[in-house]
């Protein structure tokens, strides 16, 4: 704060005069002119903090027996991966924290840079300079822990026969895919995505598909994660999952969410769709079911969610759903709060029923199952809380209602069931 009030005049300066602020030279060499001991007041501060944290990265305490003892714990054959991997978690997100900081200093920094704010590049150079040396001394103290620690896990994962040692290595796998695209990429290309649908064709593992197949979802977030579970044939083992009668509930809302996670538009590769569409009868039937008997609203969330995304790529998705009765199903979980109980819901319900509305034979449907009545609330759709991405949920809702109010107005009777029920001032 000190800097920034030795600072203010001068840009004050700076901004008075036309002539100078005008031109990037003109800017330049006013730089050249500010006093040597105020500049040296400015980047004090800065100077003092690199080298504090230089002091005391440099000698840490007890690191290296930290680091043996975390060898120890990890690389046991007991599986009690815990205090090493607590360790190298910690040291990898404070990596991950330090290089987000030294990007958006750099940013800045160009940012200066086109501007022509010499003086306040400089500033923001010396910043960058003292987090990139913190950077680097954070990666030297993290090489103390152990190494490869997701390559210990997923091999814990596919030797072990004990139930309690495979849900521990999961837990921490998961725990692994919360830190970034960038380290589920890392674990996707060691295989972790093949040795957890291992562990979910095995039924002396039941107890673990849940488990299993949520760490599976966070790794297909990215594009390693899907290659992997089309290699080894992920997608039927999903729909047996989704199909075989003796699935709990947690196994089948967790199969959901791999369903809509590769089947997401915002991937750009589809050649595991072509699998998927071997399947899809099957896994489509499995969902609305799980939508019909979900037992709150997260299950009913993963399993709307994976149907609305494969409404998006495929028409004979949108027929089998109208033969299955959906629309009937999704119209009556809007009117269950233990179903559907926040905006994120309704964005799925108001997706298919936009989707389905393509087909001619979707308005009569809507029409017998007071359809018109629930799009007509939805249009209303308000947030309950001051949450930014419950507002754009809500706003979500709003436009595909609208969408589908006017795909299915080409029906006369739809059009005039909207206007009897007062709709048409809603628009």
């Amino acid at each position: 704060m000190a800097s920034d009030r030795v600072a203010s005049p001068q840009s004050g300066s700076r901004q008075s005069s036309s002539s100078l602020s005008s031109s990037p030279m003109s800017a330049r060499m006013q730089s050249l002119h500010v006093d040597s001991v105020q500049r040296w007041m400015e980047d004090l501060r800065h100077m003092t903090e690199v080298e504090c944290m230089c002091v005391l990265q440099a000698k840490p305490i007890g690191v290296e027996e930290d680091a043996q003892q975390g060898e120890l714990i990890v690389g046991g054959a007991g599986g009690g991966a815990g205090g090493g991997d607590h360790v190298a978690r910690n040291n990898l997100q404070t990596l991950l924290r330090r290089a987000l900081v030294v990007s958006t200093e750099l940013g800045k920094m160009f940012q200066r840079l086109e501007k022509g704010r010499w003086q306040r590049v400089h500033s923001t150079a010396v910043r960058a300079d003292c987090h990139v040396r913190s950077l680097v001394h954070e990666y030297s103290a993290a090489r103390g822990t152990p190494p490869d620690m997701q390559k210990l896990l997923i091999k814990q994962i596919d030797s072990s026969d004990s139930v309690h040692t495979i849900g521990s290595a999961i837990s921490n796998l998961l725990s692994l895919t919360q830190d970034g695209p960038q380290l589920c990429s890392i674990i996707a290309k060691e295989g972790a995505v093949v040795v957890l649908f291992k562990i979910c064709r095995q039924d002396r593992f039941r107890d673990l598909y849940a488990h299993a197949l949520r760490t599976v979802a966070s790794i297909c977030c990215v594009e390693e994660g899907i290659e992997q579970l089309d290699k080894v044939d992920g997608i039927l083992c999903l729909a047996d999952i989704l199909t075989e009668e003796g699935s709990v509930e947690a196994a089948r809302a967790e199969a959901a969410a791999v369903v809509a996670q590769i089947t997401s538009p915002h991937h750009a590769s589809t050649q595991h769709l072509a699998s998927f569409l071997e399947s899809m009868h099957d896994i489509v039937t499995a969902l609305i079911k799980l939508c019909e008997s979900a037992s709150c609203g997260e299950v009913f969330l993963l399993a709307s969610a994976a149907l609305a995304n494969i409404t998006f790529f495929d028409s004979m998705a949108c027929e089998i759903l109208l033969q299955l009765g959906a629309i009937r199903i999704l119209l009556q979980a809007c009117r269950d709060r233990q179903r559907v109980d926040t905006p994120y819901s309704k964005d799925q319900v108001v997706t298919i029923l936009a989707n389905l509305s393509v087909l001619e034979q979707c308005a009569p449907e809507v029409l017998q199952d007071q359809g018109i009545e629930r799009l007509l609330l939805l249009l209303g759709e308000k947030p309950t809380s001051p949450s930014p991405s419950e507002g754009a949920a809500c706003e979500r809702v709003q436009q595909k209602a609208a969408v589908t109010l006017a795909r299915l107005s080409r029906d006369p009777d739809v059009a005039q069931t909207a206007i009897q029920l007062k709709g048409g001032g809603s628009f």
